[in-house]
């Protein structure tokens, strides 16, 4: 069964315009391209299409003083040489061939192939593996295909999934299907509100998209059904920090939200910023500090650059590594220097996302899935992971906020998924096989392929 062979691989760049900025860090961004991917796999002697998407969030994946559009042309460089390259690796018969389960596969991926690539195209982990992730997320998807099951009921030793050769001794005779959860069929959503969002009228510029969809945070807040924030801050700025906290909670408590979480994106230097922010507003706005249920990716993602003791902060409050869990190997290195919680992405790769979710459920840390604003088709697999993975509190889901339109055919088919209605996604729209897609379904024309 697990005798796989990569036979084919198409490669369509998707561009998107955002409907309003998103400040990323210290980037403002306005457009993304998309990275879709369909892999034609041959399980034994089945064959099945699988896809997977990924925005090339240039900001996110490769925060730099480089020109925007130089990293824009080499990251699309790099997805053009892994779907030239897949094949290839797949075909014949040497033993150190491409094959296997898509978690051998995909480590194999990350672990024996993309050090030589990024090091030849000169990019950071974290923007390859972004990269790598929409063809990791196909195969995955192929894999569930061709055995006409749901792709994550392939997850078991029934289908060689056995996680020891992957994470070590401690994991024999677990699998991955060991440590995933039972899937709801609704999840609470989380809203982004970004540090440029406009929260009352007096915010306004004039500028503000003039169409159908909500501007201010208590518009968004009563047509979606909100009960979760997450509240980008500078952490550079202290004093703002504190007062877009309290000042959001003020605006969304009454209406209903009951938590929030705080994202600094990779600014913050030191542990006391934080700790100070924490303890002033658990003083002077408690009930606030109750509804902030963690804090999010405080410190430079670089924790090999940067060792950062942060057990202070994680005694204040749940404290979740983001942009620094590149692979469960960072997360354990992440777990010492006190970090207690992880935020998934599937745009680190499908197979990573799985093996730090082991990692860190067998070692006691929380869970979340947090959001890349997923567009069209990369949307899906998200929520399917936080479905699955028996987060702190649901989903972060955003794309529906900064591009909307561009889902709009992926939103015919799955409107649950796509629309937040009384504060949660719904996935029972999604197919019987792969990651449930429906692609056959959805009316979507794609640029001419890139590859393939």
């Amino acid at each position: 069964m697990n005798d796989t062979e990569i036979l084919n691989v198409r490669l369509h760049f998707v561009p998107v315009t955002m409907r309003t900025p998103l400040k990323f860090g210290n980037a403002v961004v306005t457009e993304v391209t998309t990275a879709r991917v369909c892999v034609r796999l041959r399980v034994g002697t089945a064959e099945a299409e699988g896809w997977g998407e990924t925005p090339l969030n240039i900001g996110w994946l490769w925060p730099s003083t480089l020109d925007y559009t130089e990293r824009k042309n080499r990251l699309e460089a790099f997805c053009v040489r892994i779907a030239k390259a897949l094949p290839g690796l797949s075909a014949g018969t040497a033993a150190d061939r491409l094959t296997g389960h898509p978690m051998q596969i995909g480590n194999a991926l990350v672990e024996d192939h993309l050090p030589d690539w990024r090091a030849e195209a000169d990019l950071p982990y974290l923007a390859a593996l972004g990269c790598l992730s929409a063809f990791d997320l196909a195969i995955h998807d192929a894999f569930g295909e061709a055995l006409e099951r749901p792709t994550y009921e392939t997850y078991g030793a029934e289908f060689g999934c056995e996680l020891a050769p992957f994470l070590g001794s401690d994991f024999a005779g677990k699998t991955v299907a060991d440590f995933l959860e039972p899937a709801p069929q609704t999840l609470p959503v989380w809203h982004l509100v970004g540090g440029l969002d406009p929260l009352e009228e007096s915010d306004l510029t004039g500028s503000e998209p003039d169409d159908d969809y909500p501007v201010l945070l208590a518009d968004w807040i009563k047509r979606d059904g909100l009960t979760c924030l997450k509240i980008k801050l500078r952490g550079t700025d202290s004093a703002w920090d504190y007062s877009r906290l309290v000042r959001i909670d003020q605006i969304a408590a009454p209406l209903g939200v009951e938590h929030l979480t705080a994202d600094f994106n990779c600014t913050v230097t030191v542990p006391a910023y934080v700790n100070e922010l924490l303890d002033r507003l658990a003083a002077e706005h408690p009930e606030t500090h109750a509804r902030v249920l963690y804090v999010e990716q405080p410190f430079p993602y670089e924790l090999e650059e940067h060792p950062i003791d942060v057990h202070s902060v994680s005694e204040r409050k749940p404290l979740f590594m983001d942009e620094s869990a590149h692979d469960w190997k960072l997360v354990r290195m992440g777990r010492e220097l006190g970090w207690n919680g992880v935020a998934l992405k599937v745009c680190k790769t499908q197979t990573g996302a799985l093996l730090s979710l082991c990692w860190g459920k067998h070692h006691g840390m929380g869970l979340m899935v947090q959001d890349l604003t997923n567009p069209m088709l990369a949307q899906i697999p998200h929520v399917q992971l936080a479905a699955h993975a028996g987060t702190i509190m649901g989903v972060e889901s955003n794309g529906m906020q900064f591009y909307p339109a561009a889902s709009m055919p992926e939103e015919a088919v799955h409107p649950g998924l796509y629309r937040r209605r009384a504060g949660v996604l719904d996935r029972s729209s999604l197919g019987p096989t792969g990651f449930g897609y429906r692609v056959a379904d959805i009316e979507r024309e794609l640029p001419k392929p890139a590859v393939g």
